[in-house]
């Protein structure tokens, strides 16, 4: 789930509740197995797989499941995998843009979850091109704030390498930055001694909607039956709410 930047500590909370119902570990795997496909087994050499591996580690996916998922993506073995990647673009409650990243073996299925899932919860899909205009490719490292580490340490670290904005969103720091320069961010952190939790090319809105309590609710409601798809990997989405909004929200 990818709304305004400042869901990305919700987003984190949201990753544990995934984690204990398995979802997030199989969206994982399968990104590991894409990763290693196509940039290759050696994540020495394969920047996204290195990526990919260091998410997966980070929520605690066993490391015998990483290293198969490594050895069916760049081909090794019986079980090798093949999956395509498919977006669908939508609208949610109050005419919010919705984009839906899919990685599937059965491009049917995938579009017959995405199009009940839009219309059992208020939405509808649109035509290839209406909604992603809204939204631009961009580099998201999302670092935690232990050990003391503050918003101008990171800034000062990624700057110069191509750090576009650097957000304190609570538990976690995020930085927005072109998605051809999200590898050198990242370095770039790291090598500052600073420890990052995930660093993704994700669909940044340019422009959002305003939600309530209820608009809130509503979308999430969206996101949620969207993500419970095994085929689809990441939901963006271009609402905004402010920090009364949240903190009602994270009450409930």
């Amino acid at each position: 789930m990818s709304g305004h930047s400042k869901w990305a500590t919700t987003k984190h909370k949201k990753a544990a509740i995934d984690a204990k119902r398995g979802k997030l570990f199989a969206k994982l795997i399968k990104n590991i197995e894409v990763a290693a496909r196509t940039g290759g087994g050696d994540p020495a050499g394969n920047p996204t797989l290195f990526d990919a591996i260091q998410k997966a580690k980070k929520s605690s996916v066993p490391n015998d499941n990483i290293d198969r998922a490594v050895k069916r993506g760049s081909g090794e073995g019986a079980d090798a995998v093949d999956y395509q990647t498919i977006m669908y673009e939508g609208y949610g409650n109050n005419g919010i843009a919705v984009l839906v990243e899919c990685l599937t073996d059965n491009k049917n299925r995938a579009a017959a979850e995405v199009r009940t899932a839009f219309s059992r919860n208020g939405g509808s899909l649109a035509d290839p091109g209406s909604v992603s205009y809204l939204f631009g490719r961009k580099g998201s490292v999302v670092v935690p704030k232990t050990g003391g580490v503050t918003e101008d340490d990171v800034m000062l670290a990624a700057l110069d390498a191509g750090a576009e904005e650097v957000t304190d969103e609570g538990d976690v720091i995020e930085v927005l930055c072109e998605a051809s320069d999200l590898i050198a961010v990242r370095t770039a952190i790291q090598e500052a001694g600073i420890e990052y939790d995930s660093a993704d090319s994700i669909w940044h809105p340019s422009m959002e909607v305003e939600v309530d309590v209820e608009g809130a609710r509503k979308i999430l409601r969206l996101i949620d039956a969207l993500e419970d798809s095994d085929d689809v990997q990441n939901v963006f989405a271009n609402f905004d709410a402010s920090d009364e909004v949240l903190a009602e929200l994270d009450a409930e």
